[in-house]
């Protein structure tokens, strides 16, 4: 026996396909009550306005991110485990990805979400530096100081609009999103600083991804 979705669920699903379909700032609670067949009194008893239904979808984006950006700092992590991560990451942030395709204005219009997205940046960030810090460790890439926050940072910028990037070359279908070919240029941003039988294992890696 199927399991009936309840209807709150149901706003939440289908808002969060219309925000990364059409875009955030055209989608109204009118139009998410017509996708859904119900009225605007019925979606207004769950939610009272497109904020709230934003404010709990951010939740939602925000318990995954923190779930997966949760590494271990003293892991030995391995350049496949590496691969994986990323293309969870990479998957989350497509789940979500009206957040990323228009990400100053989504922020601006929702103030009480800065501070949190911050957070997250920084999160990432620190999680980027603890996995090259590994690598490091473990005698298989090389890093000068200054290298590893700038890869760091580049690493994390490129996280964030690789979304936006990649929409620009299918403006017309914004549901052709490729998390692989964001997978396959984070690994080579790593590449240049590791031994080269660890380079010869990334390029081998970064192929499944395109």
């Amino acid at each position: 026996m199927t399991k009936k979705i309840k209807t709150r669920d149901r706003i939440l699903i289908t808002s969060l396909s219309l925000f990364n379909t059409v875009g955030e700032p055209n989608v109204t609670t009118l139009l998410i009550s017509d996708e859904l067949d119900i009225s605007p009194g019925n979606l207004y008893y769950h939610f009272k306005s497109k904020g709230d239904i934003v404010t709990e979808l951010f939740d939602q984006y925000e318990t995954e991110m923190r779930d997966l950006l949760a590494v271990p700092q003293d892991a030995a992590i391995s350049l496949d485990q590496i691969s994986i991560f990323l293309h969870l990451m990479f998957e989350a942030v497509s789940r979500y990805r009206f957040l990323y395709q228009d990400l100053v204005n989504v922020l601006s219009r929702y103030e009480s979400l800065q501070s949190r997205f911050r957070r997250i940046l920084a999160k990432k960030r620190s999680a980027f530096r603890t996995i090259c810090t590994s690598l490091s460790h473990q005698g298989i890439a090389d890093f000068s100081l200054q290298e590893l926050e700038a890869l760091c940072e580049q690493l994390t910028i490129t996280i964030c609009y690789w979304v936006s990037f990649d929409s620009l070359s299918h403006l017309e279908d914004r549901e052709a999103i490729d998390p692989g070919r964001g997978v396959y240029q984070m690994m080579h941003l790593i590449l240049p600083y590791l031994k080269e039988t660890e380079k010869d294992e990334v390029y081998l890696l970064s192929q499944e991804y395109l």
